[in-house]
């Protein structure tokens, strides 16, 4: 999967990466390769923990969920 990387320098010296289709995946590092080599962790972890999330939801209803079936009904 190819994502896009936004990294920016602050105010205190470090680099900031984020990927801006992945809500908050960010980190930094004190040079842009070191940035850049944690946000391909990050991005590993976050996919990793939001396959997780769904798989949870997928297996255990939630209380009060909504749900659409399309039924046949005989008249």
């Amino acid at each position: 999967m190819k994502f896009e990387v936004v990294i920016e320098q602050d105010e205190s010296g470090y680099y900031i990466a984020e990927v801006p289709a992945l809500p908050g995946c960010f980190t930094q590092g004190k040079t842009v390769e070191e940035a850049t080599g944690n946000i391909k962790e990050a991005i590993e972890g976050w996919l990793e923990v939001m396959n997780e999330k769904s798989l949870e939801k997928k297996s255990k209803p939630q209380e009060g969920s909504t749900s659409v079936k399309r039924i046949q009904v005989n008249v």
